[in-house]
């Protein structure tokens, strides 16, 4: 594990745009706990014993609980922001996701990080899409727990938003 984070790219959209089919970079290190575990559990009501039932996961196909595929995934912007910084964008939209698989297991207590590539970018009005491919890396696996396309939008304007007259 890391002890110190990863540089933050700070671009602005231009320059993304420019990073089409490159590695922007990777994530520090981040151990998910059994607390953060039993937290989206009770926030999103999925009480499947293979996620918070420590002593019957344990007899489980994995030996332990497993983390949430959908807790793995939404540390995909805690991650992004760790990596890059968008300049020059009035708006920035996390647009959703393209494609999302979950190819091995994340046992609870486990350091997770991601390696974040630029997989796409297209032009929309007032503005970039940029698709960013995520995959999420387990320590000590070879496998990660989760390859996700996630799409933002950096709007320089958004469409539809008068501008101000005369100032702010």
């Amino acid at each position: 594990m890391t002890t110190s984070g990863p540089t933050t790219a700070v671009m602005n959209v231009t320059e993304l745009a420019a990073r089409k089919g490159g590695v922007l970079g990777t994530s520090s290190w981040r151990r998910i706990t059994q607390d953060e575990v039993n937290t989206f559990a009770e926030l999103t009501g999925d009480k499947q014993w293979i996620h918070i039932d420590p002593d019957r996961a344990a007899a489980g196909p994995f030996g332990t609980t497993i983390v949430y595929g959908y807790l793995t995934l939404s540390l995909a912007t805690l991650f992004l922001d760790e990596v890059l910084s968008v300049e020059g964008a009035s708006l920035v939209l996390n647009y959703g996701s393209n494609r999302v698989r979950y190819p091995a297991p994340v046992p609870v207590g486990s350091n997770i990080r991601a390696v974040i590539e630029v997989a796409e970018i297209t032009e929309v009005t007032g503005g970039l899409q940029a698709t960013f491919r995520l995959t999420f890396e387990v320590e000590d696996s070879t496998k990660p727990g989760c390859v996700a396309d996630i799409v933002y939008r950096y709007y320089e304007s958004f469409p539809g938003t008068p501008t101000p007259k005369g100032g702010a």
